[in-house]
């Protein structure tokens, strides 16, 4: 087992630091993506990362990177971390654990006197959460090659504001730090997480080896109707938005049910137009989160449920865009096995299982050998103010993230990578 270790204190202290941006009065962390609390919980972490000797970069995606400059340069980083934005009544460890753990992983690194053979990485990814702007994971998908970085400078949020213009503003709060293009070669990719699940808590486990991510389906669907006065249009004439909404949404609740228990289905987002009490509904638009481990099945409901769109939508218009189609995707076993190893020798209570939550780790997997490293959180509550995680468990994950990357930094292990 190694002998290396971390200031479970420190990291706890930057947790509860960082969770001052954007706190709520009740509890909890709104700090959504490119915004002011995100520029400047970014001054936090480039000014954390400086203390210890990191050099911080950005690229055109709005992703965050703080460099340990060691070992041959000219080879492939190895990176771990997660996100710091959050759902509009967050957590304090949903992305930011996973971020800060990387921190703390790489500062006891080279406290310890650790020579790594190869750069380390700490990430903070742009708007993984998607709340602000819709959809998720924009940096880690931009620099993946999955999205263009046209595609989402051109979405808006609901106040009309693109993430062009964000990130222009991000950009000019830090003209001191270098932009590189996204997508450089990468070693290796750990991301560390809350579960947002119970399992691990459920079975008294401590650390989580995660062997991949249930693929995932979101849609936008639109139903155009006909606004008329509530109190002068017969029922029979109307073209009603609203009502036929409720019978799509009520033919997809039903079919879904019917389907295997592994099925999650969400319709997450309404907006009514024009929304007023004495107004029939001349539009409606709605957003679906479809969630299967099963890439076939997956594929199967998706297609069904725009299907039902179109069964139940009459006498309104409609139409079905579709925003992100995840499939399921597995992790690499070599480092699964370092972390479980680690987590054994630690004297961890260790599971495999599968993650049911989307993460940017999805799209590394598909450029580096990648893998995640889950700890429980209390009852399995998250995107929640009262989302929780244990001091010690926060202090585990981060250990065993230490250890891999040690591992993947060796000399040794290098001599045996292709890479």
């Amino acid at each position: 087992m190694s002998a290396r270790a971390l200031s479970a204190e420190r990291l706890w202290a930057r947790l509860m630091e960082l969770g001052r941006i954007g706190a709520l009065p009740g509890g909890g962390v709104n700090r959504q993506a490119l915004s002011a609390e995100e520029i400047e919980a970014w001054r936090l972490l480039i000014g954390w990362g400086a203390q210890a000797g990191l050099v911080p970069s950005t690229d055109d995606a709005g992703n965050l990177f703080l460099a340990w400059r060691a070992g041959d340069t000219a080879l492939p980083p190895v990176m771990a971390g997660s996100h710091i934005d959050s759902q509009p009544t967050g957590g304090l460890f949903d992305g930011a654990f996973g971020t800060l753990a990387a921190l703390e992983a790489v500062i006891a690194l080279k406290e310890s006197g650790h020579r790594p053979c190869r750069p380390v990485l700490v990430v903070a990814w742009m708007n993984e959460e998607g709340s602000r702007f819709a959809p998720g994971m924009m940096g880690s998908e931009v620099f993946a090659g999955r999205r263009s970085l046209a595609e989402i400078r051109a979405v808006r949020d609901a106040q009309g504001v693109g993430v062009g213009e964000a990130l222009d503003r991000l950009h000019a709060a830090f003209p001191q730090i270098e932009r590189r293009s996204p997508g450089f070669p990468v070693a290796a990719y750990v991301e560390p997480h809350i579960e947002q699940a119970d399992m691990l808590e459920a079975s008294g486990a401590v650390i989580g080896v995660v062997s991949g991510i249930q693929g995932k389906k979101t849609f936008e669907m639109t139903i155009v109707g006909r606004q008329a006065h509530a109190g002068t249009e017969p029922m029979v004439r109307r073209s009603d938005a609203l009502q036929a909404f409720a019978r799509v949404a009520c033919a997809m609740q039903a079919q879904m049910e019917r389907e295997d228990e592994a099925v999650r289905f969400t319709i997450g987002r309404i907006e009514v137009e024009p929304n007023a009490p004495s107004v029939v509904p001349a539009l409606v638009r709605f957003c679906i989160d479809l969630r299967h481990p099963d890439n076939g099945v997956l594929d199967r409901l998706g297609r069904r449920l725009e299907a039902l769109l179109a069964e139940h939508a009459a006498p309104c218009a409609f139409e079905a865009r579709r925003l992100v189609d995840a499939p399921s995707n597995g992790f690499d076993e070599r480092l699964r096995a370092i972390i479980g190893r680690s987590a054994r020798e630690r004297g961890y209570p260790v599971l495999d299982l599968l993650s049911a939550a989307g993460h940017d780790a999805r799209q590394m997997a598909a450029l580096a050998p990648s893998a995640m490293i889950f700890i429980p959180c209390r009852g399995g509550l998250s995107h929640h103010p009262d989302e929780w995680a244990e001091p010690e468990h926060i202090a585990a994950g981060a250990t065993v993230l230490l250890d891999v990357l040690a591992e993947l930094t060796s000399p040794a292990h290098h001599e045996g990578d292709p890479r």
